[in-house]
């Protein structure tokens, strides 16, 4: 837990070096963006919702290397946050609102907010039965990787940064493990299996030994998930520094031959 009243990242007792230096790097990259965003969280803040930085997003800023597109989340419901981006974005659009995201555009930066979330999926399908949240915790342990579920809690007087699922221990360790059990995180979303491939060429980083023994429990329910999203992942995996690693965990786990 974090002090408000400032804007520090790093917990008060914090004996490690290394972490307290990931820490301040984010703390560093989340003020760059205080000018864009202040008046964004004053928004949610007047009607009495919180507002999270969230996912890939914190990862990055972990690592020192935030994109162009933010990715939020917010106890607010989709049709709060398309009335409070109606008055603060430049730009709109509510595609994705069926799934509780709505997207924006304001001076450049790409933003996409989504109201908490504990989806239910059949088995049958990726596309889960999108179900509202009310907690943050609960929104985080149904993503991919335990380093994609960490979040900072943007505030008027600071910020506060929330990892229930230890993903920075994993971030620091470069691992990719799942914030659920992994069968039931591949099961939920099979695609998942060929995301930890990709990770591991774009962070460099390394797969858990249970979760890598998953991915070759469950290579065949890949055959849920459609051709055209399987090739969007495998480009990604090419289009990497080093794919020769995400191509390796595919081979090694087998999932390849699906």
């Amino acid at each position: 837990v974090i002090p408000a009243n400032r804007s520090r990242l790093s917990p008060v007792n914090f004996q490690d070096t290394q972490l307290i230096g990931v820490l301040a790097r984010a703390e560093s990259t989340v003020n760059s963006l205080s000018g864009l965003l202040s008046g964004l969280v004053d928004k949610f803040s007047a009607r009495g919702h919180a507002l999270y930085l969230v996912g890939g997003s914190v990862r990055d800023a972990l690592l020192g290397r935030l994109g162009n597109d933010l990715d939020f989340t917010t106890p607010a419901r989709p049709e709060v946050v398309k009335e409070i981006l109606d008055e603060w974005a430049e730009t709109v659009w509510d595609t994705g609102i069926a799934y509780g995201t709505v997207s924006a555009v304001y001076k450049g930066q790409q933003i996409e907010i989504t109201t908490f979330r504990s989806d239910s999926y059949d088995g049958q399908s990726r596309n889960p039965e999108v179900i509202y949240g009310d907690n943050l915790e609960g929104d985080l342990v149904r993503r991919d990787f335990k380093v994609n579920a960490m979040a900072i809690e943007l505030k008027e007087d600071g910020f506060e940064f929330h990892d229930p699922m230890g993903g920075l221990s994993d971030l620091q360790n470069k691992i990719l493990d799942t914030p659920d059990k992994p069968e039931i995180s591949f099961h939920d979303d099979p695609l998942r299996m060929l995301r930890a491939a990709r990770f591991t060429s774009q962070l460099e980083f390394a797969v858990d030994d249970g979760t890598r023994n998953t991915i070759a429990e469950l290579r065949e329910t890949l055959q849920i998930v459609s051709p055209e999203r399987i090739q969007a992942e495998l480009v990604r995996l090419l289009q990497t520094d080093d794919p020769v690693r995400g191509i390796r965990v595919l081979v090694e786990t087998r999932l390849i031959d699906e």
